[in-house]
């Protein structure tokens, strides 16, 4: 197959100087690549290297890299109103409520600034309920592998190994119970309980899948016991999964949800939705300088025009079927697992041990050591597997580009 690229938006300039790099806080490691522009599915670096990005922000950029309609909405909204404050209403962030609302089938909404922000937020507010209608209960049973932001109270609410020493000591009050496995979870369950906490799909410990059957036993047993469950569906919401939340599938509504990431198809915001009767901060109890600011809600709204048009969601689930069949014909090839997730959450296992770091740089590199050719971006989500989340408005033609670099690079 021939591995075509479109043009970038700056052909025809000079290469960009390299930028130092030094004065950032060292997090992470980070590729020698620094990124100016992007359109849709695909990156460009300072140097003009093209890579076709499958990682998309780790699943923020819902529409894409400088989607349009974003770009008009931030311009439009910049020139009316920016902040007017969090004691005040704005008319966006009224709307996007609203929006929120009626699509989820849960009342009320506070919008905050990112995911974690939002977890945070369903913390306090199981608390509350806790002091309120359960003679002060405050622990919120978690799952091991989970992952719900990088705050100290969601750090403590999450599985995910080693979050435990990392800033000790903990919030206490999240006890862990194995995903899929009712029975740990109901012996867990105390007079002290008030919640249960979990991703409808556990993405960062490698996309695993609760499934609808334990959905369900954790909706019955959270009704039985008078719990609040939460979904986190701060990966999984917007889209993702191919319907419009995570949950979808199952046939459970939580009492509580968190969203991010794709809500704002790239702008920071995140917003914690609730049942009515869920609903008791008093004035004061919750806040924040920039939550539900009119730039980031009016991006949010137009992300979530385009992801209730006629016909997008379809286009989720034919680009996830594309890309898992192609997967699972590598993956088959190869002698691994067939694909786990779903809609345009995937994630695939490699043969050897610690192959995913490896290949993943192999498949950026492309684009440095042969320039006419794109690098392909993918997440090595654990040593053995990839994680697959592109923009949910991937062509058709951009899922076979990038498994013909799977392919090819795999078999080289």
């Amino acid at each position: 197959m021939t591995l075509a690229m479109p043009l970038s938006p700056a052909a025809g300039t000079t290469a960009f100087d390299r930028f130092p790099v030094e004065s950032l806080m060292a997090i992470t490691h980070r590729p020698p690549a620094v990124f100016t522009h992007g359109r849709g599915s695909w990156l460009w670096d300072s140097e003009g290297h093209a890579y076709l990005d499958l990682v998309q922000g780790w699943a923020v950029n819902t529409l894409g890299h400088a989607a349009p309609e974003i770009a008009a909405a931030l311009s439009s909204q910049a020139g009316r109103l920016l902040q007017a404050g969090p004691g005040f209403y704005n008319d966006r962030a009224v709307e996007l409520a609203q929006r929120l609302a009626s699509l989820s089938g849960l009342q009320r909404v506070f919008i905050t600034n990112s995911g974690a922000e939002a977890n945070e937020g369903a913390i306090k507010l199981a608390r509350k309920f806790g002091q309120v209608h359960r003679g002060g209960a405050f622990e919120i049973i978690g799952f091991e592998n989970a992952f719900h932001g990088r705050t100290l109270a969601t750090m403590s609410a999450s599985g995910k190994p080693g979050f435990d020493t990392l800033f000790a000591p903990q919030v206490p009050g999240f006890p862990k119970a194995r995903l899929n496995d009712i029975a740990s979870v109901q012996a867990l369950i105390g007079p002290r309980t008030v919640a249960v906490m979990l991703e409808p799909i556990q993405g960062e410990a490698g996309v695993i899948e609760a499934s609808a059957a334990f959905l369900q036993q954790l909706r019955a047993l959270c009704d039985a016991h008078g719990l609040l469950l939460i979904l986190d569906e701060i990966q999984t919401g917007v889209g993702r999964t191919g319907d419009l939340w995570g949950h979808v599938a199952s046939g459970v509504t939580p009492d509580v949800m968190t969203l991010g990431k794709g809500l704002g198809g790239g702008v920071p915001i995140g917003a914690l939705l609730a049942r009515e009767k869920v609903c008791c901060f008093a004035p004061g109890d919750q806040g924040g300088t920039y939550n539900g600011n009119a730039l980031v809600c009016a991006v949010a709204l137009v992300v979530l025009d385009a992801v209730t048009a006629p016909g997008f969601l379809d286009g989720v689930r034919a680009r996830g079927q594309q890309l898992r069949a192609g997967l699972d014909t590598i993956t088959q090839r190869i002698g691994c697992a067939p694909v786990d997730g779903r809609g345009l959450l995937l994630a695939s296992d490699l043969p050897q041990p610690d192959q995913a770091p490896r290949l993943v740089a192999t498949l950026r590199e492309r684009a440095r050591i042969a320039p006419a050719q794109p690098g392909l971006l993918v997440n090595p989500v654990r040593p053995q597997r990839l994680r697959w989340m592109p923009a949910l408005n991937i062509t058709a033609n951009e899922v076979d580009l990038a498994l013909a670099m799977l392919g090819e690079t795999l078999e080289a």
